[in-house]
């Protein structure tokens, strides 16, 4: 079964080298593109500075949920810094390749399969713009977060250098993108969480910089606290 947008773990390594692994290798699946593009040193740097930035800003928490994780590259990593990692993926097949360290459940995220007050925290690597109802992925996760609960939203940062040349190339994976407008994603998380926000991950020339420029920096993150 091939994937849909959604379930891909991470679209920027998706774009980024899964473009040029399409291209060097037509047959076999998304998961084994994606996964084969997951080996390159430019991308273990990517998900070590993700895993870095997300257990930075996850202190104070146990219980994490990552939504659309898919192998659970950067869960994995979160798990050997002492986070108790549940990984949440629509595709049976994606969770397949995600380490024994992770909790794999297979759902949607605009309908979790997890009681109220669940989560100490929440978080989407580059997953939520690629989700069909992002709204109602809000919606969830604030109900199945514990009070003061974190929610870490990583999202493709469209006006950045690394997006635009991304959208120009036809067969690039971010044209399947559905919710570009950072902006409003942002406004829908202020209904119920207490939110921060700044751009993260340079990257110029396939090479990662500490640019945090909205020109270079490929991710837009938005970070939240819930509302009582």
């Amino acid at each position: 079964m091939r994937r849909t947008p959604e379930q891909i773990a991470d679209p920027v390594a998706a774009a980024v080298t899964g473009d040029a692994m399409v291209e060097k290798n037509p047959a076999g699946t998304d998961e084994e593109r994606y996964r084969q593009s997951c080996q390159s040193g430019f991308w273990q740097a990517v998900f070590k500075a993700e895993a870095e930035y997300l257990a930075r800003h996850l202190q104070g928490c146990t219980d994490v949920l990552s939504v659309g994780c898919g192998p659970a590259v950067v869960e994995r990593e979160l798990s050997g810094r002492g986070f108790r990692i549940t990984g949440l993926d629509v595709s049976p097949e994606a969770l397949d390749g995600a380490p024994d360290v992770v909790r794999p459940v297979v759902g949607r995220a605009e309908n979790l399969p997890f009681a109220d007050r669940s989560f100490d925290a929440i978080i989407y690597v580059v997953s939520l713009q690629f989700m069909e109802d992002y709204r109602q992925a809000v919606e969830e996760a604030a109900r199945v977060l514990r009070p003061k609960g974190k929610l870490l939203a990583m999202l493709l940062n469209p006006e950045s250098g690394f997006y635009k040349s991304k959208m120009a190339d036809p067969s690039s994976y971010v044209r399947k993108i559905r919710h570009v407008q950072t902006g409003e994603i942002e406004e829908c998380a202020r209904e119920k969480f207490q939110v921060e926000n700044e751009y993260f991950l340079g990257v110029k020339d396939q090479a990662l910089t500490k640019s945090r420029d909205s020109r270079e920096a490929a991710l837009y993150v938005i970070r939240g606290v819930l509302l009582n």
